[in-house]
């Protein structure tokens, strides 16, 4: 979706007020919002939110993780996994930050303005991890806590109703060996972009028949993803 030339991106304070979130220091958030594109453009910012991504990425592990703990007391271990893993996917992190609207605010360069880089799910769930690292520095674990919980209240169902916990592999594996077959197997076509935030593009094939192609910020989300295209195609048939 392209942008309107004459959009004006909503200012960090008008975020903070929309969101009731108070930021002790605003450069924070800021750099939070600040992509790289942006700083590539204009010199006089001094950094982009890629450290901070980093360390929200880290953050949401731990906090997603800590929920679930409290929020399942009796689900077993792999079962926690497979829900963290669903709650802090590229596709539902960038949900999130479609909900609080968080592009909006987003301080983008003009190539990736033009290629409807403010709606993008990598770059959104970049940018919501960045705002996380932000909160975690200004404010600690409490604050982000009030704040994400009632984002996973949400999710949590959705990803229940969908079935969006279970492992595509898993079943994928499940289905070919009912059939005789071996296990799928996985290829890896290419990895594009920088090291810190590489696209991977990934084919199944079963029984030495290319099934499906996927793509994901790492290997195994790209598997993932050709393991979910590989089970539709399959219920399609």
């Amino acid at each position: 979706m392209k942008e309107s030339s004459d959009f004006i991106p909503e200012s960090p304070q008008s975020l903070e007020s929309r969101l009731a979130i108070k930021f002790n220091n605003i450069l924070l958030l800021m750099r939070a919002l600040t992509h790289r594109s942006y700083l590539n453009e204009n010199p006089e910012a001094l950094e982009d939110n890629e450290r901070l991504e980093f360390l929200g990425d880290a953050v949401l592990d731990f906090l997603v993780g800590e929920w679930l703990y409290d929020r399942y007391p009796e689900m077993p271990e792999g079962d926690l996994t497979q829900m963290r893993s669903a709650l802090v996917q590229t596709e539902e992190l960038a949900d999130f930050a479609r909900i609080i609207k968080l592009g909006d605010a987003l301080r983008l360069g003009r190539g990736e303005i033009k290629t409807g880089g403010r709606t993008r799910s990598s770059l959104l769930c970049d940018a919501f991890e960045a705002f996380v690292g932000a909160m975690y520095i200004d404010q600690g674990l409490p604050s982000i806590r009030k704040f994400i919980n009632p984002l996973l209240d949400e999710a949590v169902e959705d990803i229940m109703e969908q079935h969006k916990n279970e492992d595509p592999k898993s079943k994928l594996q499940e289905w070919s060996q009912s059939l005789g077959y071996p296990p799928p197997k996985y290829v890896t076509l290419k990895a594009s972009g920088p090291d810190h935030s590489k696209l991977f593009e990934v084919e199944v094939f079963i029984n030495k028949k290319a099934y499906a192609k996927g793509n994901g910020r790492s290997k195994q989300a790209a598997e993932k993803d050709a393991a979910k295209q590989a089970l539709e195609r399959i219920h399609q048939e």
